[in-house]
């Protein structure tokens, strides 16, 4: 998998139907809802009608589960954060405010 490509859509993720995973992702979270319409549309000609509402479930589900995590202050585990340093620095993970959640209880981590 090409993590790039989660930065930028004109390139390939190497996941089968991965840019229009990426791009109705982006299009879940606007505030357009044509673009949204045609997320949709292109996923199920991508990957097959049942895409879509499998999509926009893990979409969901991991939204609010990370909003509940961030709200309440669960730090990541030491085991992911000793597994992601390299990803999370491609993707600048670690500047997000939710992460010093995280940096609290690991500051050698960062």
């Amino acid at each position: 998998m090409n993590l790039a490509a989660l930065l930028d859509p004109d390139r390939e993720s190497g996941v089968p139907g991965g840019r229009e995973i990426l791009a109705f992702a982006d299009a879940a979270i606007g505030p357009d809802r044509p673009a949204l319409d045609r997320a949709r549309r292109n996923l199920a000609d991508a990957l097959g009608p049942a895409a879509v509402p499998a999509a926009a479930a893990i979409a969901a589900t991991f939204t609010k589960n990370d909003r509940i995590a961030n709200a309440i202050g669960i730090p990541s585990e030491l085991r992911m954060l000793k597994n992601s340093r390299e990803i999370r620095a491609e993707l600048g993970i670690n500047d997000f405010r939710s992460s010093a959640n995280t940096f609290r209880h690991y500051p050698d981590e960062r």
